[in-house]
């Protein structure tokens, strides 16, 4: 079972402004350290209910958000690269 998704940007800055326009299309979206088993230049990565995973990847396909990676959260703490 599938319980979040989780993107990574390659910068502090991608981060905080993607957050922001996720929040304002109603997307639930919070900023957390990347996980250990996963890595970041930046350290920091977006994690989001997957029920709004539509609304979350029309905001990515905005090319100033195009270089990111995204991850579904499996219920066993596994990661899946989704992109």
């Amino acid at each position: 079972m599938v319980r979040d998704g989780l993107i990574i940007f390659n910068s502090v800055h991608k981060v905080m402004s993607a957050e922001k326009y996720l929040k304002s299309c109603g997307v639930n979206a919070k900023v957390m350290p990347v996980p250990r088993q996963l890595s970041s230049d930046c350290g920091l990565a977006l994690v989001f209910p997957l029920d709004e995973l539509e609304v979350t990847r029309t905001v990515l396909a905005e090319p100033e958000y195009a270089e990111h990676s995204l991850y579904a959260l499996e219920a066993g703490g596994e990661y899946r690269l989704m992109r």
